[in-house]
């Protein structure tokens, strides 16, 4: 469930629709005041909130909330656009910030994006399936009880199939997921990336665990 805190009609009469419309449950906040009222009576995995409102503005919104306990993600629209309010916005306890105008897709992209992130900080911290386990808390995977040996992003996209196995998972959501909304890698990239973490993780066992999924993407079947 969406909470959407904007107090521009038009904008948010058009995001409602075209959210609702995608089959999202959306509730409507005017005001920072407004908004507090409704996370005190119902629950929402995402609130997109709007910096410039009257009462409170979506900076100190976001600092009540996340004071107040609010766990889910959040999602800053403004037409602030300089490094120092980027900073000002995300150390207030948003998760991402997105610069008015934009187009509703990139909105859309951002919202699963944290609707991700929200249900991974929901998910237990320890997941072992087989002879394999991850620990989110200190981002190590493990192959009988032994560390393997991953960066980053190998790390990242391990979890990623790990957690969903064995469904596939497109390569538009893998690339956002690893490498972020921004990120810029190309298919063959991946593909390449994706081999060098089999030769990885085919060290340990005979199968393949990373299968292709052609046209589609990839899926990890343990």
């Amino acid at each position: 469930m969406i909470l959407l805190v904007e107090d521009d009609l038009k904008i948010s009469e058009l995001i409602l629709h075209l959210l609702r419309k995608d089959g999202y449950e959306v509730d409507h906040a005017n005001d920072g005041e407004e908004a507090l009222m409704y996370v005190s009576m119902n629950t929402y995995e995402i609130i997109v909130l709007d910096w410039m409102m009257p009462i409170l503005d979506g900076v100190e919104t976001c600092i009540k909330l996340r004071k107040n306990g609010y766990q889910g993600g959040i999602l800053m629209l403004t037409a602030k656009d300089t490094l120092d309010d980027k900073i000002i916005g995300l150390d207030s306890g948003a998760d991402d910030y997105l610069i008015k105008p934009f187009e509703y897709r990139e909105l859309l992209a951002r919202i699963k994006a944290l609707s991700r992130r929200s249900h991974k900080s929901l998910a237990q911290d320890v997941l072992e399936i087989g002879d394999y386990k991850i620990n989110r808390p200190s981002h190590t995977a493990y192959y009988c009880n032994k560390a393997l040996e991953l960066s980053k992003k190998e790390y990242l996209l391990f979890e990623l199939l790990f957690e969903n196995s064995p469904n596939t998972i497109t390569r538009s959501t893998i690339i956002d997921s690893v490498w972020g909304l921004d990120g810029e890698i190309s298919d063959n990239n991946l593909d390449a990336f994706i081999r060098l973490l089999r030769k990885k993780l085919n060290q340990k066992v005979k199968q393949k665990l990373i299968v292709n999924v052609r046209g589609i993407g990839y899926k990890m079947e343990i």
